[in-house]
This record gives structure tokens, C-alpha cells and sequence, in this order.
């Protein structure tokens, strides 16, 4: 199943998933403002569901001023509760799955004990939110091992990994096809979009040097894995929809 992210304006995401049969990763929930007024958000975004003609839907969970990592105690207690709110909008709206940064910054945090501290946040949320299915995804993060790390301390069947294709691509100083090949048995979502390796472009397929082609082989279609494309101008978006069509038709 492809998504597509919502950072385009309605009527431009309604033309595409009527032509298309895409379904949404919502951001809506990932905005504090939205969260502090959930059940009034969540009806708003049944509405749009329903405009739009989908009921395929992944969310993408909170990530600005909220951190699982936070070695404060009222920062971590914000980002429980931020992330339960998410949650909730992802039963009530029939999401499979929720999208949460890993919170990894190498300029902040040292490799050695990070992934024991996600671990132990994970551990404790995961008690009470069985249902959904939750990938962690990595944004600055220079190592895959780390995530790879959380994982399988984590060891939950609703906790899985997502791969930001384009973010391995520029964030870090290992190669995205590295990226790719060690944590492809544990990725159930891939975000999808290109760069030149300079900067976070979100561009379309083809329009930066990331190997694609490569990349998405390794990542074949299963039951479990899903996609998103995750470019902020309509033209990416069917750029990204092309590239991936040629691909699964090769």
C-alpha cells in the first residue's frame, strides 16, 4: 500500500487519491495545537477521510519539542502524553500505523546508552498501546545500528522500523544502500522521496542522486510494508508515484 503525506493543500491530495487509490499519512496529529483540542481534530479529520474517498490512513506521530530520548523527566512525561494523544486519534480514525522519530541527534547525544534510554521509553508505552502498529523512523540519525539496536531490545510485535530513504541519504555518513540492506528484514514503512545529499530536499524520485532503483529492491513488497511519499509540491508526489509504478512493474 502507497501513501501519500499530507503537506499538500486538500484538493490537491483529493485529485491524486481519486486517481491514484493512495492512501494518507496524516501530520495533523503530530501538531500540538490539534492534540490540545483531540476529539474536535479527530472529527474534523473523519470529515476530510470522507472528502477525500480513503480509508487507508497511517498517522505520523508528534516530533517538535517532544523527544523519547529526553533525559528530562517533564519532557518525557510531555512526549508520553503527546504520543498516547496520537495514539487515540489513530484507533478512533482506523490508522495501521503511527510514524515516530527515533529523536536521535548525534550533535546532542552520545551513541553509548541511547538506545538503552529510547529502549525503556518504548518498553513502557508499548504496555498499554497494543494495537496499533508503531515505527520508528530515523531522521539525523548517523548509524544504523542504533535503531537497529532499539529494535530488537524493544522486541514487541507492534514495534517495527521505518526507513526515511532520503534522510539516510543526507543525514548520514553511512551509505543509504548500507542503510538499506541491514534493516530492510525490520522496515514495515518506507518514507520515499530524493535529495542531492546536501540538504533535506523531500524532492521527487529521480530528481536528486539517491539510487532509487537500488534502494527500493531491496525493499520489495510484502504483506507488512507499506510506503509513503513524502514531498511537499504536487509535481514530486506524481514524480515519486511514476518512479515506483516503473519499479513495481519491472
Amino acid at each position: 500500500m502507497i501513501y501519500i503525506s499530507h503537506l499538500l493543500p486538500d484538493e490537491q491530495m483529493r485529485q491524486i487519491i481519486q486517481e491514484t487509490g493512495f492512501g494518507i499519512e496524516s501530520i495533523d496529529f503530530s501538531i500540538s495545537d490539534n492534540l490540545d483540542c483531540l476529539e474536535k481534530s479527530i472529527e474534523v479529520y473523519r470529515k476530510k477521510l470522507e472528502s477525500f474517498g480513503t480509508e487507508h490512513l497511517t498517522l505520523h506521530g508528534p516530533f517538535l519539542d517532544v523527544n523519547p530520548c529526553a533525559y528530562d523527566s517533564l519532557v518525557r512525561k510531555a512526549t508520553l502524553t503527546r504520543f498516547d494523544q496520537c495514539y487515540q486519534a489513530g484507533l478512533a480514525l482506523g490508522a495501521k500505523k503511527i510514524v515516530f522519530h527515533s529523536g536521535m541527534n548525534p550533535y546532542v547525544y552520545y551513541k553509548e546508552g541511547w538506545a538503552e534510554h529510547v529502549t525503556a521509553f518504548w518498553s513502557e508505552f508499548l504496555q498499554d498501546h497494543q494495537e496499533l502498529e508503531i515505527v520508528l523512523e530515523n531522521v539525523f540519525d548517523d548509524d544504523w545500528r542504533l535503531l537497529l539496536d532499539v529494535y530488537q531490545r524493544v522486541n514487541r510485535p507492534n514495534f517495527k522500523l521505518c526507513l526515511d530513504i532520503g534522510h539516510a541519504h543526507c543525514y548520514s555518513s553511512l551509505h543509504v544502500l548500507e542503510w538499506t540492506e541491514h534493516l530492510a528484514p525490520y522496515v514495515t514503512h518506507v518514507h520515499v522521496h530524493d535529495n542531492s545529499g546536501d540538504r533535506d530536499a523531500h524532492t521527487g524520485l529521480g530528481k536528486g542522486n539517491l539510487p532509487w532503483k537500488e534502494v527500493l529492491t531491496l525493499l520489495p513488497e510484502t504483506e507488512e510494508r507499506t510506503w509513503t511519499i513524502e514531498c511537499m509540491r504536487e509535481e514530486d508526489v506524481w514524480a515519486c508515484a511514476e518512479r515506483m509504478k516503473e519499479w513495481q512493474e519491472a
